[in-house]
């Protein structure tokens, strides 16, 4: 399946119109299975469809290691379908679940019955200092994600989610249409490479930080999460609730730190006074999202 496809147009370059062939990101829906019985139709760009299954199902609590599975396929001639089988011993309450059967690629979170059913399905993470990361290594995290998107540079229409260690050590990049999509397949990556608990390790995320994917990244137990752009109220309240860090506006050598600053070395001089409002940074267009001519 590809990431990408083309399509023709006209150009418009202000003067005149002329016609043109351009390449846009794919976005199809994927059914996730348990055991046969359908519990997701999400948007999605295809590509590491089982990751992105079973990121979604340790998310939403259903799994918690890769023991609890025991397969993940596609079934013959339905490349959007993926199926996982649980070991017997893992208990599922499908009525349970808290997304709705259908949830968009744009907003995740408009499948959740309830904010507070996501919450208590997971604890907090208990040491809000460790590990300790260097602004400076945060700071080059998202060039190094940016120079791995591939599809990206053909698009210019995906977001990327990516997973570094704590010596800034990128391990894995994953694009997608949905950033919460992106976020699941980097989850199923690490539970089918037995890398979780991942709680020395760091998030980057394109675009804006929501409620989800601190929701996410919380079940990965991912204690600090990065994204280039803002981040939601609700995401800010989720962070500072369960011990996690949270920054936005991660670019040009800069960032803010909304909660859970212990966990970031700022270096000789380090000063965590509260900023004048109007020295903070402003919303703009993060430059992964950016559509190029």
């Amino acid at each position: 399946m590809q990431m990408f496809t083309s399509t023709s147009l006209v150009r418009w370059d202000g003067s005149e119109g002329r016609p043109d062939v351009d390449e846009l990101v794919s976005e199809e829906p994927l059914e996730i299975r348990v055991a046969g019985r359908a519990v997701s139709v999400t948007m999605r760009t295809p590509g590491h469809d089982a990751e992105l299954a079973l990121g979604f199902l340790l998310s939403e609590g259903v799994i918690h290691r890769r023991a609890d599975m025991q397969r993940v396929h596609s079934c013959a001639g339905a490349n959007n379908l993926i199926n996982v089988t649980l070991d017997p011993g893992v208990s599922v309450g499908f009525e349970k679940l808290t997304r709705h059967v259908f949830a968009a690629s744009s907003c995740g979170l408009c499948g959740k019955a309830t904010i507070d059913a996501i919450r208590a399905q997971l604890d907090p993470i208990a040491d809000t200092t460790a590990p300790r990361v260097p602004a400076t290594v945060i700071a080059g995290m998202p060039e190094a994600m940016r120079q791995t998107q591939a599809t990206f540079d053909r698009t210019g229409g995906l977001h990327a989610a990516a997973l570094f260690d704590e010596a800034g050590r990128l391990l894995v990049v994953r694009e997608d249409v949905g950033r919460h999509n992106a976020v699941d397949k980097i989850l199923g990556h690490a539970l089918l490479n037995d890398w979780l608990p991942l709680e020395r390790h760091v998030l980057v995320v394109s675009g804006r930080s929501s409620f989800e994917i601190m929701q996410k990244a919380l079940a990965g137990r991912i204690p600090i999460v990065a994204a280039v752009s803002a981040p939601s109220s609700l995401a800010v309240d989720f962070a500072k609730a369960n011990g996690q860090t949270l920054i936005g506006f991660l670019r040009n050598g800069r960032m803010n730190v909304y909660s859970g600053d212990a966990r970031i070395d700022f270096g000789p001089g380090e000063s965590l006074s509260e900023p004048a409002a109007d020295h903070l940074e402003s919303d703009r267009e993060p430059v992964t999202t950016e559509r190029r001519d």
